[in-house]
């Protein structure tokens, strides 16, 4: 299978190649003959959860998913002439509801595309992430912990809303260059968010577009990236512009590594892009500060992130410090103290205030 094709394709991958915490996800190639390639991913996890929880005065302990949730996706390309077809089909499945579902469970599909591939660069089709906010995310150097506290269904956030937004999973057709010594771009249109309501147009779809460059200065790895989004909801009295621009620089040498990212959005509540009624523009705005160090088979990693949202009306702050030991390629284990704040900005009353320790293990394959 071509790199270019996994690159897309994986978000394990994905940070992988581009220098990110989460490390190789090593396919299992199952065929491999005459220019046709299929393999099979997958990513299992689980954390035991103690978290107090300061404002209602509670502590839980739970055994959950990390802020990945457990994967498997299936990968095939083929050699046709000058081009290179591929696709990917990936379903995530959350372990968190195994006593509201005892023998059922939620599953998604985050990745559902194809690709073509040739001189020119790659053309996907179908359903991926988007690329708004897109590095932020994957070089999260927290990508494989737990994260923060999230929905009510006790799925964890990660640095989702303390530091960047999601990159929605979103039907789009996106344009890839080739590799510019070190320069890749990436632009697409995406299916638009309905934020205005019944009786609303979305007249042109929703753009989104990334540049990331990436150095090696005598043994100093530098990655930059810039990203945006903008897209636009109207009805007959009210059009809301949703727009905002991501980005990020990631210095790493002698096992030392530095990242600082951060974005700006107006028109949007930074946690994702929906169909949700958006009564203005109001905008937000966060960053991410993170430090790691790797001796032998452990990563130290310490991590700060903010998010203020006029839009959701919160104001966000999250620290993390966590110990990452690689036990062999494919086998992991994580320890995680997470400390995270949440007040509503136009009362200014703390609503969460949660200290919680997350002890897990990850395969791979």
């Amino acid at each position: 299978m071509s790199n270019k094709i996994r690159k897309s394709g994986s978000l394990l991958a994905l940070a992988a190649v581009m220098g990110g915490s989460a490390g190789a996800q090593a396919a299992v190639e199952i065929y491999n003959q005459n220019g046709t390639a299929f393999s099979a991913d997958g990513y299992f996890n689980a954390f035991y959860v103690n978290r107090d929880d300061k404002v209602d005065d509670v502590r839980n302990s739970d055994v959950k998913m990390g802020f990945l949730p457990n994967t498997i996706g299936f990968n095939f390309s083929k050699k046709v002439g000058d081009l290179t077809l591929g696709g990917r089909s990936s379903f995530w499945s959350t372990i968190n509801d195994s006593l509201q579902s005892p023998t059922d469970t939620s599953i998604d599909v985050r990745q559902l595309y194809a690709t073509v591939d040739g001189a020119f660069g790659q053309v996907l089709i179908g359903k991926d992430f988007g690329l708004y906010a897109r590095s932020n995310i994957f070089l999260d150097e927290l990508l494989m912990g737990f994260g923060s506290p999230g929905a009510a269904t006790g799925v964890s956030f990660g640095n989702i809303r303390t530091g960047y937004p999601y990159p929605n999973p979103s039907a789009q057709i996106t344009y890839r260059s080739p590799d510019l010594g070190g320069l890749n771009i990436a632009a697409g249109i995406f299916e638009p968010a309905n934020t205005t309501g019944v009786g609303s147009e979305q007249s042109l779809p929703r753009f989104e577009a990334e540049v990331t460059y990436s150095v090696d200065v005598e043994g100093l790895a530098l990655t930059g990236w810039l990203n945006g989004r903008h897209q636009s909801s109207e009805n007959a009295t009210t059009e809301i512009d949703s727009k905002g621009v991501g980005y990020g620089l990631k210095a790493a040498v002698a096992g030392f590594s530095l990242t600082a990212s951060g974005f700006k959005s107006e028109g949007d509540v930074p946690v994702l892009i929906s169909d949700s009624v958006l009564a203005s523009e109001d905008d937000a705005d966060g960053y991410l500060l993170q430090g790691s160090y790797s001796l032998g088979a452990n990563r130290f990693v310490v991590s700060y992130g903010e998010t203020d949202s006029e839009q959701g009306d919160f104001d966000t702050e999250n620290t993390s410090f966590a110990v990452f030991h690689d036990v062999n390629s494919n086998f992991k284990l994580v320890a995680e103290y997470n400390l995270f704040e949440q007040k509503t900005k136009s009362s200014d009353v703390t609503v969460v205030d949660t200290d919680t320790l997350a002890v897990g293990a990850i395969v791979t394959f």
